[in-house]
């Protein structure tokens, strides 16, 4: 018990140092870009704090899969070159039990990475979005272009959207036939969300086309059905915001949607797959524990295992925008990366034990 507490306390220290590291240099350079306008809107230095705090999960997405791959590298090459290895192998403990007993250290990050990128991120990426917006000084403000999205087969323009998602301003809806023809076209100025679902039209304008014919009629209210609801909306109008598992299924569910459905499948099946990129990390790091460094070996094994992580989030990035373009299976870009390069780790790692 006490030499896997040793083992995992070793690398979960590098691990952790390592992601520490990074995401500070990460948000030094973000803050360089940022904290002129933030002290020039008079918001000080609790501002600049605020800010800060609403990018740490991104930052953590960021950083998690490299932070296993240097704390991996960094905490067995230390070990084999201490002759801490070789002292364990010769006890009779073999090489698999030695890089199980550090396991746990890349699934805290596995998990970590889960909250941030499924749980905490999607709910600071709208505040910062609003925070800086109503911080904008008013002759700064520019209004924003109106965004197009699909809800279910309804095409829809609406100019803005409050920033708990629950209101759309001006909006316009676009029903189709089967055949793609335009059928109706609802204007309304207003539009509020209805907790049982869907949405409240505020004196919608409804003009109905039957051939070259339009018929034109108001009211005071309409409902309008569908499955989009705040989260997605908020998405939608956040700028850049990844999907998370929870939005893009909505999306492939006739929810909110301004992408193809193959962008949403691939993020879908990325939501299920990133977290694994941390144990492929500390499998593409465990072959340097069997090195031996009076001879060379370890050189190269430290510098193989660092181009290959290295190279191996670059495959998984390709991959990944081949599979939103639709040029690749969803499953297959997100998937394939991971599986070619922990099979060779793992069979890296065999060839050294054996």
């Amino acid at each position: 018990m006490k030499l896997q507490l040793y083992i995992l306390r070793t690398v979960a220290i590098q691990i952790f140092a390592a992601a520490l590291i990074l995401m500070s240099i990460l948000q030094i350079l973000d803050l360089l870009d940022v904290t002129s306008d933030i002290l020039d809107r008079g918001l000080g230095v609790a501002g600049v704090a605020y800010y800060a705090a609403l990018r740490l999960p991104r930052l953590f997405e960021q950083v998690a899969p490299i932070s296993v791959l240097a704390g991996g590298l960094f905490a067995f090459s230390g070990l084999a070159r201490e002759s801490a290895i070789v002292a364990m192998r010769a006890s009779g403990i073999s090489g698999y039990r030695i890089v199980g007993m550090a396991v746990p250290a890349a699934v805290a990050v596995m998990l970590l990475d889960v909250l941030c990128a499924q749980v905490l991120a999607p709910r600071a990426d709208p505040a910062l979005a609003d925070w800086w917006k109503n911080t904008t000084p008013v002759a700064e403000r520019k209004t924003p272009a109106p965004r197009t999205f699909r809800a279910g087969g309804d095409l829809v323009t609406a100019a803005q959207a409050s920033a708990d998602g629950r209101e759309l301003s001006q909006i316009t809806i676009y029903r189709r036939d089967a055949k793609g023809l335009l059928t109706e076209k609802l204007e309304a100025p207003s539009a509020q969300y209805q907790p049982g679902g869907g949405w409240m039209l505020r004196q919608p304008k409804t003009t109905r086309f039957t051939g070259e014919i339009a018929q034109t009629s108001t009211a005071d209210s309409a409902r309008w059905p569908n499955r989009l609801n705040p989260q997605d909306v908020q998405g939608l109008f956040g700028g850049d915001a990844l999907p998370t598992a929870a939005s893009a299924r909505r999306a492939l569910e006739n929810g909110g949607s301004d992408r193809p459905e193959s962008f949403y499948a691939t993020h879908l099946q990325a939501a299920f797959a990133n977290p694994f990129v941390a144990l492929v990390m500390l499998l593409l790091s465990a072959p340097v524990a069997l090195a031996n460094f009076r001879s060379g070996q370890g050189a190269i094994l430290l510098t193989g295992g660092l181009a290959a992580g290295l190279l191996f989030l670059v495959a998984n990035g390709m991959l990944t925008a081949l599979g939103e373009s639709g040029a690749l299976s969803p499953f297959l870009a997100v998937w394939a990366a991971p599986a070619i390069f922990g099979a060779l780790a793992v069979r890296t790692f065999l060839a050294l034990e054996g």
